[in-house]
């Protein structure tokens, strides 16, 4: 089991991100590959001591709502590259669990190793997870709690390495068809991690099929995402880590994608598990917005109703 990558983890690219990135680079620059690739694997921020500070701050309140819970696993998501013009909250999901041997509630997730130019399983603690966000002064989390029996499945399944591993696809694909063993991007590792965990899905050559099809007969669909245009559509075939080939071909001829996001994860879980709490917290600026519910914080987190406010200084 990966513990630190040689690269920063990337597991939470944007489909759509890339696709607009292939159309504004032109058909000649998209061809090469050169602006998307760079912007994925050579991306980077400079944050300052101050707002790093409050990273950590952030993530120690995080970290508090979880012992809190009295839980021991947790789904967990977070923003990181900027989709809020796409009406996309969330776009990286782990699974955070107080058992973890890297240190308690560390995140066990794919990413993407640039360097080595495949997906990894990767331990993380919670600043490092946090830090992935693209906004250094702001960012969410969105943490899922289950019931004492699903947890429980959930935390054996994480952390038996056998199955962990063995649900690792070869290939990376940002948007990667949620029914098809060709590519994984780094939602859908999660989602079948609690396929196999909540059907009890023993280790195999076949798990990842056997979690797939325990998926679409148990109802989970993500909605698709609309392509807008074919110059999108065709730009993406020269785009790396983006692949249509595992895609129907109706969804394609539609400029129809589907994909696993957090959102259609914690829908799905919202649906099939009668208990689940969610909590959101988001930070802006000085403060800290707490809130429980499946409700999303208002944008800009604004806090609402019962919501905590919580000073970070």
């Amino acid at each position: 089991m990966a513990r630190r990558p040689r690269a920063a983890p990337r597991g939470e690219l944007s489909l759509r991100t890339l696709l607009l990135a292939a159309c504004l680079a032109g058909s000649a620059a998209a061809a090469h590959a050169g602006p998307a690739s760079l912007q994925f694997c050579s991306r980077s921020q400079t944050t300052s001591a101050q707002q790093q500070d409050r990273t950590l701050r952030f993530a120690a309140l995080v970290k508090r709502e979880l012992e809190a819970s009295g839980e021991v696993v947790a789904l967990i998501s977070r923003s990181g590259v900027d989709l809020h013009r796409f009406g996309v909250r969330y776009s990286h999901a782990g699974v955070s669990l107080k058992a973890n041997a890297n240190s308690p509630w560390s995140v066990r997730q794919l990413y993407y190793a640039c360097d080595e130019h495949r997906p990894r399983l990767y331990d993380q603690g919670l600043p490092g997870f946090l830090l992935g966000d693209d906004d250094a002064a702001g960012g969410y989390v969105s943490i899922v709690l289950l019931p004492r029996e699903q947890a429980a499945e959930l935390e054996t399944a994480a952390l038996d390495n056998a199955r962990a591993l063995r649900l690792l696809a070869g290939t990376y694909s940002a948007n990667a068809y949620p029914f098809s063993l060709r590519y994984q991007n780094c939602n859908q590792w999660v989602v079948e991690l609690l396929a196999t965990a909540w059907g009890a899905l023993a280790d195999a050559a076949d798990l990842r099929a056997r979690a797939q099809q325990w998926l679409a007969q148990t109802g989970y669909a993500p909605p698709p995402v609309d392509i807008a245009s074919h110059l999108l559509m065709f730009g993406a075939q020269f785009v790396p880590l983006i692949h249509l080939d595992d895609h129907p071909q109706e969804d394609r001829f539609a400029l129809r994608l589907r994909t696993s996001l957090p959102a259609s994860m914690e829908a799905f879980v919202h649906e099939h598990v009668t208990g689940a709490r969610r909590i959101e917290l988001c930070r802006d600026g000085e403060r800290v917005v707490l809130h429980h519910g499946w409700e999303s914080i208002a944008e800009g987190c604004r806090p609402t109703g019962d919501d905590r406010v919580i000073a970070l200084d």
